[in-house]
């Protein structure tokens, strides 16, 4: 009888230890996975990937014709309207509310309520592209929508959709301002934002 009841509580001790250690590990939360730390040509390689599939290139890349149609120009990546390119002349009357219309054969000038916009050379050219530019101000013209960060500023203008990009998580800007900053530069001063008859500001 003895020898039972030795037998029992040392199972029960047993039983109790382990019900101990369930809970103890059920109330423990998992261990912190560290996300990797990317190397800059990773960044670089995840910005590219973004870039592509966010249509960058549909407005701020040249366009050469072919068979197919327009197709990105691979030697002027990212490097805005053309300086060079003859712009139409533009119709004051078609700058109104409702109104906006391709200005460009190359996909990177529109006309509309806001005025004549250019997409910008985006290679890191020191004197007419993103080279002067750094993480911080990218990151807070993708935030505010403000022209080179000025808080009062022009806005950005359409239809550049930087509401859309402003959504995008810190590390993910960081990448894509990371390959914009790996990319050949090219020079190319892009033409001046035209404002709305009547308006000198914006």
């Amino acid at each position: 009888m003895k020898k039972t009841f030795i037998a029992l509580s040392v199972l029960f001790c047993a039983a109790m230890l382990q019900m101990t250690a369930s809970l103890t590990s059920c109330n423990t939360p998992p261990p912190k996975v560290e996300k990797p730390v990317l190397s800059h040509e990773e960044m670089a390689e995840r910005g590219k990937y973004l870039v592509t599939l966010g249509g960058c290139n549909h407005c701020h890349s040249p366009k050469v014709m072919t068979p197919e149609g327009p197709k990105v120009d691979e030697t002027r990546l990212l490097s805005g309207s053309p300086a060079q390119m003859p712009m139409p002349a533009i119709d004051s009357t078609e700058i109104t509310p409702g109104k906006w219309y391709l200005a460009s054969g190359d996909l990177t000038a529109w006309v509309g309520p806001w005025g004549v916009s250019y997409a910008a050379n985006l290679t890191p050219d020191a004197e007419t592209g993103s080279g002067n530019w750094d993480e911080e101000l990218f990151l807070k013209m993708m935030r505010t929508g403000k022209f080179m960060g000025v808080d009062r500023g022009r806005p950005i203008m359409p239809p550049m959709p930087w509401e859309d990009i402003g959504k995008m998580t810190d590390e993910d800007l960081k990448c894509i301002f990371a390959y914009l900053h790996s990319l050949p530069s090219v020079s190319n001063r892009v033409h001046e934002y035209v404002p709305p008859p009547g308006i000198k500001n914006l």
